[in-house]
């Protein structure tokens, strides 16, 4: 039984860092960075995030350049695809 609540424990306590490594992940930063930062300050650090988040997806200019890589990277993959079907 001892067993059982140290494991529940160490999950619960591993939630929110995952969470804030994985989130960091996903916009480009480092996961093991957020994932150290969120155990050494969980609450603190998500928030951080959240604004740098935040602050990334308000700037107009960012937007548009990530929106512009998601257009190439499908216009590379038609182009690809498109040529796999010619044969080339």
């Amino acid at each position: 039984m001892f067993v059982d609540l140290v494991i529940a424990g160490l999950f619960a306590i591993s939630l929110l860092p995952f969470t804030t490594g994985y989130c960091a992940y996903s916009y480009g930063r480092s996961f093991w960075l957020w994932f150290a930062l969120g155990f050494l300050l969980p609450i603190v650090s998500y928030f951080i995030l959240f604004a740098l988040i935040l602050r990334q997806q308000l700037d107009h200019g960012q937007r548009l350049l990530n929106e512009a890589k998601t257009l190439l990277a499908e216009a590379e993959a038609a182009e690809r695809a498109v040529n796999e079907r010619l044969g080339e």
